[in-house]
């Protein structure tokens, strides 16, 4: 698949890239996108929930009532969960939400989220972004210049810039990523995929593995 490349004032520069169809042009595997995009979502989970039960609760163990002859029911201590004040059943413990994706399950899902990417047209190609320092308007100059600015993007860089991070840090709608740390929710999770520089050949190399 050919992409023709940008400048950051969102003009033609005459060069064009080749994305690998190993990579780019795959049948994509819905089932192995749900699986890595569910370990991803997992692993953002604390799961320090928690709720008192009986044996939390603060109180007395004494019984509160004879067991017969009050012609009501039953009653242990004031830590039932049926009193106001008392235990809660069943409640959330605290528990670890991660489960195991393999690797080559993990690449597919990422060929897979790039296909689809491929196929819908969603993807540029930014010859270069070179910012001396952080500066969110100079960020935001670049994506109005390539007509992006109202969408969600995903910016891919081969290798990290601190001041093109800090520019879009505190923008909703923008996000930049190593390209070899992006994961299967990051590929999806954005409207516009944009390569900087060698960003897709350092992808390839890792999901062609």
């Amino acid at each position: 698949m050919e992409l023709a490349v940008l400048n950051t004032k969102g003009e033609k520069t005459g060069k064009s890239i080749t994305l690998s169809d190993d990579v780019f042009g795959i049948d994509p595997n819905d089932h192995v996108i749900w699986l890595d995009v569910k370990r991803y979502r997992n692993a953002q989970r604390q799961g320090t929930h928690k709720a008192k039960e009986r044996s939390d609760v603060k109180g007395s163990t004494r019984k509160i009532k004879r067991q017969k002859g009050t012609g009501t029911a039953r009653a242990g201590d004031i830590k039932n969960p049926l009193f106001r004040g008392g235990g809660t059943i069943f409640g959330p413990r605290p528990r670890n939400y991660d489960i195991k994706v393999n690797k080559k399950t993990a690449r597919l899902a990422r060929r897979s989220a790039l296909a689809y990417k491929a196929s819908e047209k969603e993807i540029l190609a930014l010859d270069a972004m070179e910012m001396k320092s952080p500066k969110t308007q100079d960020y935001l100059q670049v994506m109005k210049n390539l007509k992006i600015d109202g969408t969600k993007t995903l910016l891919l860089v081969p290798e990290m810039n601190e001041a093109i991070n800090l520019s879009a840090r505190n923008l909703p709608k923008h996000k930049v990523q190593v390209a070899n740390f992006v994961s299967t929710y990051d590929i999806l999770d954005c409207d516009k995929l944009i390569f900087v520089g060698n960003a897709h050949e350092v992808l390839e190399n890792i999901l062609n593995k």
